[in-house]
């Protein structure tokens, strides 16, 4: 229903020289893209965060290290034989070693959390790695789109310096001065006009660089067909579970309901076993064994009120989940409805563009045929105003194509 943008752009070439919309050497947006994702200190953290969560897995639901114990017992501290090791035939010296085993219900559920823990690492990285991408589409739209202000601005100005030289040779005729000071007035205007948006290109660059380096100082004038949509709407909203945010949001959930489990094996008892071996003066050695049980009995208070917190924040988990479900799938909708409006808006205001240029045209012949100024300045700033009004659309455009283009980490049909 609608034809290419850039096809239609290639039109407004009658507007603009030529040479303007040549391929230039700078910098495209995928190749922006590519590199910002190269350079982000987001997705370095966001690396080391995985890597934490797989070593804190590695050691997850192990047995905790043996201690070893050492002492005497036994020993006399007051009288004549006080600090007297061998003084006393009871006191004796130890050696031993323990070992806590937590119940096995326990360690799986640790081991649980852990792997929980990782895969909520690796969707939050996804996460960062799709906000960089996004972000540095869209700042590279925003240099683009001023540099194409900045383009038509200048033919006008070319224009503008026609006018200057007509209403010269007219005044050293004879003429009003009047048609010179107007026309002289237009090429200031213009230039201001050029400078503020200047000043917009190099917000807009500063910007882009924050995410490619400082080295970039030009971008490409080509740019992506901001009016076909990078994937279907219907295929968008199928495919939602693979938003990266989404994808944490379950990431939470299954993480919380590891966290439960984990609270329930509290419930049951945890084993010790130990052994020591001593000595006393005069009397054989001695071996001990010892096995050790812990007794749940007060869970009510203890381990209940643990499970309930578990329970909350799963419920809490949970309910995020449909929230953001639900946030996406508006927001997708929305997204789209406004690409849909700006497409349509920028396709028809070409039709403006094409317009307040063959005025403008006609208005300087008719001018340079003996006609009056105004009339082209008029014409002049109409057509000015058609153009910023243009260029900012294709931003909007491009900005809007950025959010549908970068939904997802990889492309959905």
């Amino acid at each position: 229903m609608y034809p290419s943008l850039l096809s239609r752009l290639v039109l407004a070439t009658l507007l603009l020289p030529a040479a303007a919309w040549a391929a230039g050497s700078g910098l495209t947006l995928d190749a922006a893209v590519r590199r910002a994702v190269e350079l982000a200190p987001q997705l370095e953290a966001g690396v080391a965060t995985v890597e934490a969560a797989t070593q804190d897995l590695r050691r997850a639901g192990r047995l905790p290290d043996p201690m070893f114990t050492f002492g005497i017992d036994d020993l006399p501290v007051a009288g004549a034989d006080a600090f007297d090791p061998d003084a006393d035939a009871m006191t004796q010296r130890t050696i031993g070693l323990s070992q806590a085993l937590p119940a096995r219900a326990r360690r799986a559920a640790q081991r649980e959390v852990a792997r929980r823990a990782v895969e909520l690492a690796q969707a939050d990285a996804g996460s960062t790695r799709l906000d960089v991408e996004r972000s540095t589409a869209i700042a590279w739209v925003g240099a683009w789109s001023t540099a194409r202000e900045i383009e038509a601005l200048g033919t006008l100005r070319a224009q503008a310096q026609l006018a200057l030289q007509l209403a010269r040779s007219r005044a050293a005729g004879g003429e009003t001065a009047l048609d010179l000071l107007a026309a002289e007035a237009a090429v200031l205007e213009l230039e201001a006009e050029s400078a503020a948006v200047e000043g917009a290109r190099g917000e807009a660059m500063a910007e882009l660089q924050r995410w490619v380096g400082d080295d970039v100082v030009s971008i490409a004038n080509e740019a992506q067909p901001f009016d076909n949509a990078p994937r279907t709407e219907a295929n968008a909203l199928a495919a939602l579970g693979r938003q990266p945010a989404l994808r944490s949001a379950d990431a939470r959930v299954a993480a919380a309901a590891a966290a439960v489990e984990e609270a329930r094996a509290g419930r049951r008892p945890d084993w010790s076993v130990a052994a020591r071996y001593g000595q006393r003066s005069g009397f054989d050695d001695m071996l001990m064994l010892e096995v050790g049980v812990s007794l749940p009995f007060f869970a009510r208070h203890r381990q209940g009120p643990d499970i309930a917190a578990r329970l909350a924040e799963q419920r809490a988990a949970r309910a995020t989940q449909e929230g953001l479900r639900r946030e996406l799938q508006a927001r997708t909708r929305a997204a789209y409805a406004k690409w849909n409006g700006l497409r349509t808006q920028a396709g028809t205001h070409e039709q403006v563009l094409r317009f307040a240029h063959a005025r403008s045209t006609a208005a300087l012949a008719s001018y340079r045929a003996g006609g009056e100024l105004r009339a082209w300045l008029d014409a002049r700033r109409d057509e000015a105003e058609a153009h910023r009004v243009h260029a900012r659309q294709l931003g909007d455009l491009g900005r809007a194509w950025a959010d549908l283009a970068y939904l997802f980490e990889e492309s959905v049909p």
